[in-house]
């Protein structure tokens, strides 16, 4: 299919050493821990935005996939990314500890919320996007999350540790209604009970993981998760480099995908 020709051609551009690639179906960044990317999928646009930056001892990494017609969601995930990147980037200090770390992540996340709803006006009304970031410092890992995007640490194609879905999906599992496996492909599957902006409440639920050798972190939007199975996304994060991971979950996605794709992977 063309589209697996063209990116085959991004993963050869990368493979002759490119760090950084933006094109009209794609966008790239790896370094030699990290591969993050977006793709438009199935869509005729992309709502869905990262940023992937080096701070003073750590790396900041933001996924978001927007929400709103006449391309209001591109907007809100494209102002949320931006607005929470130069927030983290202009207070971030080195060896900032894991109280103040939590204080800057959530209050990232309710400036882009503000942000967002000052802006919605017209038909941009209700706009919003989901949210989740993640400083990497060392073996450690702080998160935050708003909406249904997620961040998982996986260890040995196992998860370790992963962000709770802000769904209604998720709500009819913790209160025994349906099982995770009958949760894949569930019609409510698009309903979240959390955003950045839009018109439902802010939550920001914050994590503290510890990383080992070996280890990944994904993070990725719907477009991955709700049209490939999780066991199978940990069976594809077990080997090879973090831009082999990225790009073997992006063309397994790309089979299947409604939506667009936005995976951000780092290999300790």
């Amino acid at each position: 299919m063309k589209r697996f020709a063209r990116l085959r051609g991004w993963l050869k551009g990368l493979n002759e050493g490119l760090e950084f690639l933006n094109g009209d179906d794609m966008k790239v960044t790896c370094t030699p821990n990290l591969c993050a990317l977006t793709h438009i999928g199935a869509r005729g646009n992309n709502e869905d935005n990262y940023a992937a930056v080096k701070l003073s001892d750590a790396y900041y990494i933001a996924v978001a996939d927007g929400m709103g017609g006449h391309a209001a969601g591109e907007v809100a995930s494209e102002m949320a990314v931006e607005t929470v990147t130069g927030f983290i980037r202009k207070n971030y200090r080195t060896g900032m500890d894991w109280l103040d770390l939590k204080f800057l992540l959530r209050l990232s996340h309710e400036l882009a919320h503000s942000q967002i709803i000052e802006n919605a006006v017209g038909e941009r009304m209700g706009m919003g996007t989901t949210l989740v970031s993640a400083i990497i410092r060392g073996n450690e890992v702080f998160v935050a999350n708003t909406g249904d995007s997620r961040a998982a640490l996986i260890r040995r194609g196992k998860t370790i540790a992963r962000t709770i879905d802000h769904s209604l999906v998720q709500r009819l599992i913790e209160e025994g209604h349906i099982t995770e496996e009958e949760a894949f492909g569930h019609p409510a599957s698009n309903y979240i009970t959390s955003a950045i902006g839009g018109r439902k409440p802010l939550r920001v639920d914050l994590y503290r993981w510890m990383a080992k050798p070996g280890d990944v972190l994904l993070m990725d939007t719907d477009g991955l998760h709700d049209y490939v199975r999780w066991k199978e996304i940990e069976e594809l994060l077990k080997g090879g480099s973090a831009r082999e991971i990225a790009f073997k979950l992006l063309e397994r996605a790309l089979g299947v995908t409604r939506d667009n794709v936005t995976i951000a992977v780092w290999k300790w």
